[in-house]
Order: structure tokens, then sequence, then C-alpha cells
């Protein structure tokens, strides 16, 4: 019998609509996505920061994930954020970063979260962290894993090489070293001219091989990146899906300077730079540390649907809605359940951040035209998003308006 938990990602996911392959394919991604799949959240907070205009009076609402973001939405001085997220795992990872920020300095901190490599963190977790967490978080590290290692171990071998993701990122690793080529080499890069030749000449041709081709026109493939297969015949668009990613690592590689990207570290060496002024997250910035561990308190951690959170909400509760890619997933009755929502309970002036696979806004002719109608498509602001973020993984990141 499955638990209420993974009933509530299932339901979030399997299109019932479907054919038996489809929801197959479905039920298998939902399986998958009761794990770990994030070590930390792939959408930019600078991008999104930027286009939410966050004030102090701001009061967020946003989908959990790796939990980079809402503690990086602290530097923005915001009144409160309320984090969603379905996954057991990503509400424990959630919970020990937070207590990771309170209850450590900030050299541990950036031992412990940053590097997440090193041989003592088991101790240090059991010293600092442990005696502060909730049971249920104590019971997924203590726990142990599929290899039958505690989880906490992770964190000594690399923690960002953990998770759905991390394992697609491994495995994307060794295809890229059987053609002889390390993704690591545009990390040495000292322009964006000399990325732009690396690129070309050494990442770009692995996309043309057989073996990269025939992988990636499985959905299955891309459930490591998190990919529903919804999303993966959203992010086709009718073209091969070797194309695809190759148009999206391009950007990653080539748009950004990877001396200020963590996305680029990230997908190419498996981590964060170990160097001083390595690039890193807002909340692991030396800078930032002790502020986002002032406003610590402003978070409330939530493990439940989005929707139904607001549902239980009061008229007028929020002003800041971050979805991530959520509504890829989502059939037009849970758009229009979940934009219900959020008009009901969004205040004056509201915005809605959101990613989508493919490049246009999905919603549409899938919600409905009065209510949809409730709020402005910033179609500038939304391009201007869309090129700022720096993991580059999206085809768009959308900007809506409640409208006056």
């Amino acid at each position: 019998m499955p638990s209420s938990r993974s009933r509530l990602i299932e339901n979030a996911v399997v299109r019932n609509a479907g054919d038996r392959k489809t929801r197959l394919l479905d039920k298998a991604f939902a399986f998958a996505f009761k794990g770990l799949v994030y070590a930390q959240i792939w959408e930019d907070p600078v991008a999104d920061m930027d286009a939410l205009a966050i004030t102090p009076d701001s009061r967020i609402i946003t989908i959990a994930s790796g939990g980079c973001n809402a503690l990086s939405y602290l530097t923005a001085d915001p009144a409160h954020i309320t984090v969603v997220d379905l996954n057991t795992a990503h509400i424990a990872l959630n919970t020990l970063k937070h207590a990771a920020v309170r209850h450590l300095d900030d050299a541990q901190v950036r031992r412990f979260v940053a590097q997440a490599d090193h041989p003592d963190n088991v101790a240090l977790y059991h010293q600092r962290l442990a005696p502060h967490l909730d049971e249920p978080t104590r019971r997924y590290w203590e726990g142990r894993d599929l290899t039958g290692r505690r989880r906490i171990a992770a964190f000594t071998r690399g923690f960002y090489r953990q998770g759905l993701l991390g394992g697609f990122i491994g495995a994307a690793h060794i295809v890229a070293r059987l053609h002889k080529v390390d993704p690591a080499e545009i990390l040495a890069a000292g322009s964006l001219e000399e990325q732009r030749r690396v690129f070309d000449e050494r990442l770009a041709p692995v996309f043309e091989r057989p073996l990269v081709r025939w992988l990636t026109r499985h959905p299955a493939s891309l459930f490591g990146l998190g990919i529903p297969p919804a999303q993966y015949e959203a992010l086709a668009g009718g073209h091969t899906m070797a194309d695809v990613l190759r148009e999206r690592l391009e950007k990653l590689a080539c748009d950004f300077a990877v001396n200020d990207n963590y996305f680029a570290w990230q997908a190419f060496s498996r981590g964060y730079g170990r160097a001083d002024g390595a690039p890193l997250p807002p909340y692991l910035q030396e800078a930032n540390l002790p502020v986002v561990r002032a406003r610590l308190d402003r978070l409330d951690l939530r493990h439940a649907n989005f929707t139904h959170v607001l549902a239980a909400a009061a008229p007028a509760s929020y002003d800041r809605y971050i979805l991530l890619d959520a509504q890829d997933w989502m059939s037009d009755e849970q758009l229009t359940e979940l934009w219900t929502q959020i008009t009901r309970t969004a205040r004056p002036g509201a915005r809605v951040l959101f990613r989508t696979a493919a490049a246009p806004s999905l919603l549409p002719g899938r919600v409905p035209d009065a209510l949809l109608a409730r709020w402005t498509y910033r179609e500038a602001e939304s391009h201007i998003a869309t090129a700022s973020d720096r993991s580059s993984i999206y085809g768009g990141v959308h900007l809506y308006v409640l409208a006056d």
C-alpha cells in the first residue's frame, strides 16, 4: 500500500487520461522522484530576485527543491517565505541546510554544505546538527540508502554527486570520457571566447555520437534531470532531444563566465569550486551568511502540496509565488485549480514566476481566459529573466503580475 506521501507525488505526476505506456512511464518517474532528486536547486536565484522585485513587505511562497533558492531569497529581506515540497528527501535536505546555517560557524557551513565531502562531516553532523533536528529528519539522514550506507555519509564523499541529478551528471561525464572528453576542461578557460572554443571543439561533437542520440531518444533517460515524461515531450518540441540538450549546454558553457557561474561548476566538475572567490549560491557567500542566519526564522518549511497550502491560506496572503517548472507536469484541471488559489490568495501587485521546458508560457488556452485575464504577462521582463538564468536548463522563465 503506498503511503499518503507517495500518493501525493504520484497524483502530481501520473496522467490518468494517458494510455498504458504513458501511465507506466509516469509511475516510473514518480517512483524515482520519491528519493533525492536535486542536491541543489537548478533555477538561478539572482535572476529570480531581479524579476520578483522582492520588498521588505513581501510574503513569498515557493517550491523547495534543493533549498538553495529559498535561503538565497533571504538576502533580499522579505517579510516571510513559505517553502513547500512533496518530496520527503527534499524536506529533509532543506531542514538539514537550515540547521547548518543556524548552528555552524561560517567556515563549518562552507565545509559541510559547500564542499560537502570532508571526512569529518559525519562527526560534525552528530555533534552540532543532529541534536537540533526533528525525528523524521534524523531518521532520513541516519537511515541507509540502497547501497546500505547511511545517507549522511554522502557529505563525506561529495554530496552534489548524489541524487537523481547527481547521478545523471555523473553518467554524462562517463559518456563524455568514453569519447575522450573531460567536461571540466572548460572551467580552465580564461574568457568567454575560450569557453566558446572548448565547447565547439570538445563538447558539441559528443552530441552527434550515435550512443548519445540513441540514449536521449528515451524519456526515461532524462529522469535524472528531474524531467517527467510529460515535460520530456514539451522539452523536445519536435526536435531531437540530443539537439535540445546541446543547445541548453551551449548556453551554460558559452553565455556566462565560468568564474561567475556555480551552475557551470556543478555541471562540469560535479561540485562547487574550491578556490577563494569561487562562485557560490547567494546564501553561501561569505558576505551573506550572517544575514541569512539572522533571517532564518522567516522560513516556514512544509511537506505538502503547493495548491493545498494555498487553499488553506487566507485571501491576500502572498505577493510572490515561485512555481519552478512544476506546471509542466500538470493537467489543465490542476493548472486551473492552482491559478484559482493563486488569484484568491494574491495581494495587489503580486508576482508569479515559473519556468517551462519549452520557450512559450503554457498558460494560454489551458487556464480559463477569465482567470488568466486577472494577470498581465510581462513579456520583456520574462525575456530578460530567461536570458539571465545561468542554469540554462529551461526554455523559458515567465513572469505574471496581478492586474490592477
